[in-house]
């Protein structure tokens, strides 16, 4: 049996075949004569005695007319009870939450997308243990989604997959398909800068999401959706299917399939999520340039199984792992693009061909990861995978940094720029909102380091992203030329040289709090290091005079999860130390 994570499992660990029940908890929710009274309420919706005699799958949806990114998923849950029901068992659908990252970009709502992670992940483990569900399958689509389901099967242990609803299409402006959401967050900077008309920005906000589906970019949807083929616990590869392919229909009858034979065996998640899965999928992330926010999912759904895992595991991972996919924002290639090439089993193919991952680890459709990618198709011709002899860059996307500024440790993305060492004066700004205003205004100039605090987990609450600032300044040209660090986070579509979850964060009193304006600030990816470069002496005077800032929530869920959050340098869960020291102090009390 592994080991227990911080919260308690839905049953115990992984049963033989001939011991286990695939109805175990779904006869003791609608069974027996004392069971009459659920039976008639189930009756009620449509369910017949027969129904009610097989196992019984929950079908999760995060369907919401917020965003195109989820949009497709009731139409995916029909075909997934289709599939159920061929393979016999019970479909029940259920509903959770999702908060659009693009849409909310720049705004207080930005604030509610993390802490809906937390959220989406205790919805459906509520849902399931409240219905006594037999097995699960989880429609993820946009960015939070997809973690979450991941860290809901982990906690509950229950045989299930996750199945994501693919990505848009890309944008076709001025003949080219390569346009994405980022692309109008750049061209916003661009206009602002004077470089291009309020016409020219309304043909590219137009053009550049044509329908349903998650961000086109290996953006943190992309990123995510990747990292679970790579986990195992969504089927090899159906989650690289674009939200419009008629193939998505087969993929999403298939995974109803799929989970009944997990439910029928007794597979469990903790015998698929496994370290050397997890391993793999940082792997994914930073062998295809993807978004640093892979690192708070993949440390959250760790923590989630029991597994110790550490931030620094994935710069150890990152400095072995060459660039092998050419992706955006990074690179040149969408989401779609890398699916008509032949599919991320072709990554699979490389790093497994370089001794770069475990190719014997198991997938929820009964495959090992190597033969998931010896099935991938190769289109020929195709240039958005290389090989792992010529990789694009010869270590990942990522690295993490530590040094006087970042004790705990902040992780800055090295996919898309070549800079590796900047030190210049800190601009300094307690909001996210505040220091979009100053790029706006222009008042940002080349080798500044801006400083973006108050925004971490705690702090923010809910870690927002900066997408709105890094793109207005790619879009004025500052790319390159300036550097930015924060204890909030960054958006998957995020390039330059940015650093993000700056920990301990300043709401927690971490160094961060310290700087001022007009501070030297140096970036050493080479070494490793993020230091705030002051004396020691000044630094003292300054801690003395510190004191935290007021909530900025007094209450309400943003409240509640400031309360309990742990630090983004562990997955920014609210299941962690934070949670553990309370229930600590209770039991002593």
């Amino acid at each position: 049996m592994k080991a227990r994570g911080c919260v308690g499992r839905y049953i115990g660990g992984l049963m033989s075949t001939e011991q286990y029940d695939p109805r175990e908890h779904s006869r003791r929710l609608v069974d027996g004569p004392d069971r009459a009274a659920a039976r008639a309420m189930l009756k009620a919706v449509g369910f017949t005695d027969e129904d009610l005699s097989k196992p019984i799958i929950g079908v999760g949806s995060s369907w919401i007319e917020t965003m195109p990114c989820n949009y497709n998923q009731r139409h995916l849950a029909e075909l997934v009870k289709e599939g159920i029901r061929a393979a016999g068992g019970t479909p029940m659908e259920f509903n959770t939450i999702a908060v659009s990252d693009g849409v909310s970009m720049g705004t207080e709502g930005m604030k509610a997308s993390l802490v809906s992670r937390e959220v989406i992940a205790d919805s459906i483990e509520l849902v399931a243990r409240g219905h006594l569900f037999d097995g699960l399958v989880i429609l993820v689509g946009c960015d939070k989604t997809i973690p979450a389901a991941a860290m809901a099967l982990a906690r509950l242990d229950l045989p299930g997959l996750a199945l994501y609803n693919g990505t848009i299409q890309p944008g076709v402006v001025r003949g080219k398909r390569d346009a994405t959401v980022v692309t109008v967050f750049e061209a916003i900077g661009a206009f602002r800068a004077g470089k291009i008309s309020l016409e020219e920005l309304r043909e590219i906000e137009d053009a550049s999401c044509p329908g349903p589906g998650a961000c086109g970019g290996q953006f943190t949807a992309n990123t995510m959706a990747t990292a679970l083929e790579f986990l195992g616990i969504s089927p090899g590869g159906l989650n690289g299917i674009p939200a419009t392919d008629p193939a998505k229909d087969d993929a999403a009858r298939r995974c109803g399939e799929l989970v009944m034979q997990l439910v029928r065996d007794g597979t469990r998640p903790s015998a698929i999520m496994m370290r050397a899965a997890i391993d793999n999928a940082i792997a994914s992330v930073t062998s295809m340039g993807g978004s640093t926010n892979g690192v708070l999912h993949l440390l959250a759904i760790a923590h989630e199984l029991g597994i110790p895992l550490e931030i620094d595991d994935f710069d150890r991972i990152a400095e072995r792992t060459p660039i092998v996919a050419n992706m955006t924002p990074g690179g040149r290639y969408t989401a779609v693009d890398i699916h008509e090439a032949g599919g991320i089993g072709l990554v699979a193919r490389e790093l497994i061909r370089g001794g770069l991952i475990d190719g014997s680890t198991r997938n929820v459709d009964g495959r090992t990861l190597a033969q998931v990618a010896d099935a991938a198709v190769e289109t020929p011709g195709q240039e958005v995978v290389v090989s792992v002899e010529h990789p694009i860059k010869p270590t990942g996307g990522l690295a993490i940094l530590h040094g006087s500024l970042a004790p705990d440790g902040c992780v800055i993305k090295l996919a898309g720029h070549e800079r590796r060492h900047h030190r210049g004066p800190a601009r300094v700004f307690d909001s996210e909102a505040d220091c979009y205003d100053a790029v706006r205004a222009q008042r940002i100039l080349p080798g500044d380091v801006v400083v973006i605090r108050n925004e971490g987990p705690v702090g923010g609450p809910g870690m927002q992203e900066m997408l709105s600032v890094t793109a207005a300044l790619v879009g004025e040209g500052l790319g390159g030329d300036v550097a930015l660090l924060t204890d909030g986070r960054f958006s998957g579509g995020t390039h330059g040289l940015m650093i993000g979850h700056v920990a301990p964060e300043a709401a927690l009193g971490g160094p961060i709090a310290l700087v001022r304006e007009g501070d030297e600030i140096e970036i050493d990816v080479d070494a490793r290091q993020l230091n705030l470069l002051v004396d020691a002496d000044e630094l003292a005077r300054r801690r003395a005079a510190w004191a935290p800032a007021p909530p900025r929530y007094p209450g309400g869920v943003l409240a509640k999860y400031a309360a309990l959050v742990s630090s983004a340098s562990e997955g920014a869960v609210t299941t962690g130390a934070r949670l553990r020291r309370q229930l600590e102090s209770a039991t002593e009390g």
